[in-house]
């Protein structure tokens, strides 16, 4: 059983987790509006472990992937943001344990003999090209295993490519999406690590590098967030019409309302009312006579 020790409290300045999170938990809290920003801090790996993993799946792990767990079996950290007095859960960022580094296989739902596998999803006719590697097999082409759920978003997996027995060198990380197609995020767990970070674990942010993009509401997030380093073109001119661009410092601003006193019009003097209405006499008798001798004449 894994060991699961409690979150440190807000603002840890622990000297492993400022390395391990690459200082973005400062970065992170003097954001605004964020608030309940946690690391669930776990042991180290032991290297029994690491070597029993690799007998037990006769893959060899990556030295990144290795050096990653002999650091920290595992990690988590999540963020949430204060909206009108509502706390809401935002960003999360996760690196399944050794144990739970489990090979993507059929799910045992389906008992039947004629029963669909995800190798009968595969499609050949999409192929490796000049900018896109080729994608990860369902069948025994490829191992793959799990390194995030993603929230239920899809499936980060490390990919051996090369089938068992597997060498470290043969290793990519892609990303399987919920209609279970695939789209390559790095060639090594080190730089997908550092994507994982700068993202600062928004939601979806993995469907950046996807055709379709992240959801409108993703989207949202992005722009009052915004990741520290992508290439991506989420937010251009195109999209713009339809984000609405929130400043976080109106967002999170208190809604005390501040009273303002009315002006009132210029008064104008009493004796200025009356020499107008005044005035308008006569003309109104001029008016009348001019108008009655503009009728008919009248015979004397």
């Amino acid at each position: 059983m894994e060991e699961k020790a409690s979150p440190p409290p807000q603002g840890c300045s622990k000297p492993h987790l400022e390395k391990l999170t690459l200082g973005i938990t400062r970065i992170l809290e003097s954001s605004p509006g964020v608030t309940e920003v946690t690391i669930i801090e776990k042991p180290p790996a032991e290297r029994h472990m690491i070597s029993s993993w690799e007998q037990k799946n006769n893959c060899v792990m990556p030295e990144d992937v290795k050096n990653f767990y002999l650091m920290t079996n595992g990690f988590h950290m999540t963020w949430s943001v204060k909206l009108d007095e509502h706390i809401i859960p935002l960003g999360s960022m996760a690196i399944n344990s050794i144990s739970k580094l489990t090979q993507l296989t059929q799910s045992s739902m389906y008992s039947l003999p004629n029963a669909p596998t995800l190798a009968d999803l595969e499609d050949d006719t999409h192929e490796a090209s000049d900018d896109q590697p080729e994608k990860p097999h369902f069948d025994s082409r490829s191992v793959i295993f799990e390194l995030d759920s993603c929230n239920g978003n899809g499936k980060v997996c490390l990919v051996y490519k090369s089938g068992k027995p597997a060498l470290a060198e043969d290793t990519e990380i892609w990303f399987l999406d919920r209609a279970l197609y695939w789209h390559f995020l790095t060639d090594t767990f080190t730089a997908y690590y550092r994507l994982l970070i700068t993202h600062l674990g928004l939601p979806q942010w993995q469907y950046a590098f996807t055709s379709y993009g992240i959801s409108p509401q993703a989207k949202q997030w992005f722009s009052m967030y915004k990741p520290i380093t992508y290439n991506t073109n989420l937010l251009t001119e195109e999209t713009d019409s339809f984000v609405n661009k929130l400043d976080p410092s109106k967002v999170f601003k208190s809604k005390n309302k501040i009273i303002i006193p009315k002006k009132k019009g210029p008064v104008q003097p009493a004796g200025a009312q009356k020499g107008s209405s005044g005035s308008s006499g006569p003309s109104t008798s001029s008016n009348s006579k001019s108008s009655s001798g503009s009728g008919n004449p009248v015979r004397k």
